[in-house]
């Protein structure tokens, strides 16, 4: 089956790793991999989405329309990462930060992390699904700590460690739901395919204590305030690309889980109850992040904090729980992830060549880096919403569905912290892209393998807005089905 290659491609790439030695070859091989993946995610897409079939494989392998489109999103960014990283790391290796040694590493420990991603939305069981998620912070803080540098092992610990105490939590939440499954009579299930269908026997009081430890729990790895905190330290100190899949999927797994055991909640004690959560918990991340981005010095940790104002919109969306506002919700989720990743890779290289993260001393990139300069520029607007960008769309499917559900409050907090972060973006990025370079700064060259991840990237940014026209229907069908709505 499909799924199977999907999964076991990077597993072959991660052994392939330990073989070749010569690593601008391998990173060739890599995307190449990853291309592959992509392509067979499409058609899982096309199957799923468009032809409206499920597909399960001995009740283990359970995909439905939502895990094939985060399978989707996820081999999108694995692909432009997997290109990015071949000019990156021949620029580390050149300059003598890492050996070829530490790039095969940095190889086996990427496709890991890329295979620990897809395995979350492709398992039935959630107990399983809770590993998955656990398998990707041990695997992604070897990435956060790569550079063995004091701040990156300080921020890999504290990665570590608070993601283990939420998804403690999470554990607690997936131990409530099988105990509520289980004193319910029927037989013993973790099976997600099992339990989504007869929620509304469930016990209501063992469903609500449960969800609060699962939104606890995989909020803390998704990034919603005020659970946080890991969240700026991992993806400054981070490698870039690893930044682009921590920052662009990674979070979203942490949204799919909630979303699942969501989904059950809602069949079992209604909406209200976890639309109030979600939205709360969205709002909070909106005030913070805003507060955050305004007073920030740090490029990386700018764009982190703006992957918590994103996250708190995507809650948002779901919380308000509007055909229009779940489409808007998912839209967001592949807008998010492909721009958040060309600007990752934009900091990457201008951390690389200015060797700051401090905004303040970062002047003339586009004189210094034209290529990368113009892509960062077209990227700040798309990340703040401009149109024609993709992030508009998304942004205004948001808004209108709480104008039209009457969710005056939602809407106006909405658009007060959009237009906040939208002049912050504005400035910090104006600053930094213009005016004169340092004097003992010279123009640099950039990688082609880096310019055709910008160029990918790009391209969706610009036509997955008029992409919804096409797929529009199909969206709302998913959000339809999604929460039954």
């Amino acid at each position: 089956m499909t799924i199977f290659f999907i999964l076991g491609i990077p597993l072959l790439l991660a052994l392939a790793a330990l073989v070749v030695r010569k690593k601008d070859v391998f990173g060739a091989v890599n995307s190449a991999g990853y291309l592959i993946v992509l392509c067979l995610s499409s058609g899982l897409l096309r199957q799923a989405v468009f032809l409206k079939r499920d597909i399960a494989c001995f009740s283990f392998i359970y995909l439905d329309a939502l895990s094939v489109f985060f399978i989707f999103v996820i081999s999108v960014v694995a692909f432009a990462s997997a290109l990015y990283s071949i000019g990156y790391l021949k620029r580390e290796m050149g300059r003598g930060v890492i050996s070829e040694k530490k790039a095969g590493a940095y190889y086996l420990f990427f496709n890991l992390f890329c295979c620990s991603m897809f395995f979350v939305p492709a398992v039935n069981n959630l107990g399983m699904l809770w590993v998955a998620i656990e398998m990707t912070t041990l695997i992604s803080a070897l990435l956060v700590g790569f550079y063995n540098k004091k701040e990156s092992v300080e921020a890999a610990w504290k990665y570590i460690i608070i993601c283990s105490v939420g998804i403690i939590f999470a554990l607690l939440g997936t131990i409530l739901f099988s105990y509520a499954f289980a004193i319910s009579g029927l037989s013993k299930s973790l099976n997600w395919s099992d339990m989504a269908p007869v929620a509304h026997i469930l016990d209501k009081n063992i469903l609500k204590a449960a969800f609060i430890f699962i939104l606890v729990g995989y909020g803390t790895k998704a990034g919603l305030a005020p659970m946080h905190t890991w969240l700026p330290d991992a993806h400054s100190q981070a490698v870039a690309p690893i930044s682009a899949l921590l920052s662009g999927v990674l979070l979203k797994t942490a949204i799919y889980a909630i979303l699942r055991f969501g989904i059950i909640v809602i069949k079992g004690v209604g909406f209200a109850y976890f639309a109030h959560l979600m939205i709360l918990l969205g709002v909070i991340s909106l005030i913070v992040s805003s507060g955050f981005i305004l007073v920030q010095k740090d490029l990386k940790r700018l764009l982190a904090y703006s992957s918590i104002e994103h996250i708190g919109i995507i809650s948002i969306g779901f919380g308000l729980g509007t055909p229009l506002a779940i489409a808007g919700a998912l839209f967001h989720i592949f807008n998010h992830a492909v721009t958040k990743s060309l600007m990752f890779f934009g900091a990457g290289n201008i951390v690389n060549v200015y060797r700051e993260h401090n905004m303040n001393v970062i002047r003339g990139v586009i004189k210094a880096l034209p290529f990368t300069g113009i892509m960062v520029l077209l990227g700040c607007f798309a990340l703040a919403g401009l149109p024609p960008f993709s992030i508009f769309f998304s942004e205004i499917m948001i808004i209108i569905a709480a104008f039209t559900s009457s969710s005056y409050l939602v809407a106006g907090l909405l658009l007060l912290f959009l237009a906040v972060i939208f002049a912050a973006f504005i400035y910090h990025f104006g600053k930094m892209l213009f005016g004169n370079i340092p004097n003992e700064m010279k123009a640099g060259g950039e990688p082609l393998s880096g310019k055709m991840a910008f160029l990918f990237l790009f391209s969706l940014v610009c036509v997955s807005g008029a992409l919804l026209i096409y797929a529009g229907k199909d969206l709302i069908w998913l959000a339809q089905k999604l929460f039954q709505v």
